[in-house]
Formats: C-alpha cells, sequence, structure tokens
C-alpha cells in the first residue's frame, strides 16, 4: 500500500520541483494552491499532481480543508511543506507504515534538518523538533493559526528518518517578507496566552521534547527581554555557535523574528486601548 501527499502552496515555483522529484515515488499527489500568480499550477501539474485551488484564509483552515474535503486515494497522507526534500530513507520508512495494517498509531512525528548556507543547523535550529507529517486524516484536528499544534484522536509515533528543511531558498527578502507575517498571528497567540495566564510548569522539564517545547514557548511569552533571550538561548546554552558563521546568522534572523513579534504585541495592546501607535 502507498501513501497519499497534500502539499499547500503559494507562489512556490522555485521550492517545489525539488519537493516534487523527491515524491516521485507516489501516485496520489494532491496539490492546494492559493492562487499562485507564478508557475507553482503549471509545474505541479506537469508532474502528475492534482491541483485544487482555494483562497487562503489561514494554515489551519487551509490545511484542515485539504484533510477533510479533498478525497485520498490511500488512507496515509504525507503533510509536506513545498519547501522540504523527502530522502529515500524517510519514504521507505513511512511506506512499511502503511503496509501494516495492524499499527496502532493515526499520526507520526518527523525530526527534519534545517539548511542554510550550504550547512546542517544542527544546534542553532534547536533539534530536534519533532512535527506531526503522516496522518490518517479522519484522526486529526489542528489548533493556533500558526505553528499548528494537533489534536489527535489516537496514539502517535515517531520515525527515526528525517526530512530536509530549504526554508531560505527564495533569500531573506523572502524569508522577511513571510516572517513579517508569520510575526502577527505569532503577536495574536502570544497575547492570548498571556490572557489565559496559564503556563504548564511541569511540562518545561518534561522529558517529551514536544510538550517540553511547548511549554517553553509559553513560559517564553511571560520573560522581559525575549529577543536577547532567545538568542542566548539558541546562541549559547544550544550551542548554536558550533555551527560557525551560518549558525550565527541563523540565530540573528530568529532574534530579529523574536522582535517583531514583541513590538507587534505592544501595537496591538496600544490599539486596543485606543492609544496612538
Amino acid at each position: 500500500m502507498s501513501i497519499s501527499v497534500l502539499i499547500l502552496t503559494l507562489n512556490e515555483e522555485q521550492n517545489l520541483p525539488a519537493c516534487l522529484d523527491s515524491l516521485a515515488w507516489c501516485d496520489d499527489i494532491v496539490v492546494l494552491d492559493s492562487f499562485s500568480t507564478d508557475r507553482t499550477v503549471e509545474i505541479a501539474e506537469a508532474r502528475g499532481a492534482r491541483v485544487y485551488q482555494r483562497r487562503f484564509d489561514g494554515e489551519r483552515n487551509q490545511r484542515s480543508y485539504g484533510l477533510k474535503e479533498i478525497v485520498f486515494k490511500h488512507p496515509w497522507v504525507y503533510l509536506p511543506d513545498a519547501d522540504e526534500v523527502m530522502p529515500d530513507e524517510l519514504r521507505d520508512e513511512m511506506l512499511a507504515i502503511a503496509a501494516d495494517p495492524s499499527r496502532p498509531e493515526v499520526a507520526f512525528r518527523v525530526r527534519f534538518k534545517v539548511l542554510f548556507m550550504g550547512k546542517w543547523i544542527r544546534h542553532s535550529s534547536l533539534y530536534p523538533t519533532w512535527v506531526v507529517r503522516l496522518v490518517r486524516p479522519e484522526h486529526v484536528q489542528f489548533e493556533r493559526d500558526i505553528n499548528l499544534r494537533c489534536n489527535l484522536s489516537g496514539p502517535e509515533g515517531r520515525l527515526h528518518s528525517h526530512f530536509l528543511h530549504f526554508s531560505f531558498n527564495k533569500g531573506l527578502n523572502a524569508w522577511y517578507e513571510k516572517h513579517n507575517e508569520y510575526s502577527w498571528k505569532e503577536a495574536r497567540e502570544s497575547l492570548k496566552t498571556l490572557d489565559a495566564g496559564k503556563v504548564d510548569v511541569a511540562g518545561i522539564f518534561a522529558l517529551d521534547p514536544v510538550r517540553r517545547r511547548a511549554a517553553l514557548k509559553d513560559l517564553s511569552f511571560h520573560l522581559p527581554f525575549r529577543p536577547a533571550l532567545r538568542f542566548l538561548y539558541m546562541y549559547i546554552l544550544r550551542r548554536g555557535f558550533l555551527d560557525g558563521w551560518p549558525g550565527y546568522v541563523y540565530c540573528r534572523l530568529l532574534t530579529a523574528y523574536e522582535y517583531m513579534i514583541v513590538i507587534k504585541m505592544a501595537e496591538i495592546r496600544r490599539r486596543d486601548r485606543g492609544l496612538p501607535i
């Protein structure tokens, strides 16, 4: 038994060919496009993908629509981003799972390697980060509008292999544009967490890296000097300096992103109080 694939796209002509080439073994690739104005749709169709288009209204809604409204050929669906590449060992591991109907899991998490300046950014990227990528659609619900969290109606597993993440392929200008948009969504989610006033203190010390990462993220919303603390955490405590110059640049970029979130949180608060910006 094989696996279906769902890829969300918007102007991904630069990333999509490598992603699709690494999925050439798959006989059911679906591209859910947000009305791209470049050659994304042409590239997808030329490689045999089924293309659907839907106006983008948030990642949670778009991904939920793709999983719930589109009919897939196979029970398992892989969910790569367009800037990700699947190595053969990950393909083989997933196909072995799909071929075993006795597996109790309804989803699997996968680690990834961030590639920047031709180098695996192992330390600065907070490796290993585990993300849900292989799912049975009927068992998945998403939370948050950014950096989605998954609610599963069954057990989850973890895969041994990695995928490769080329998040800077479009260049730094595109990276800044994307994170300028992301930071607004992250600022709103941060304020929701602050207003709720809850922190999973036990989760900070949990052995489960997914729970620990979520708890640390929620804790960070309550801390002053978040951008500086993030840089120190990534570059010093997590030994980002071992990644050399690419690691330093990567940490500075993520520090800038954190600062964008903080100042936008302040702007939202001021607007809510009717104060000038």
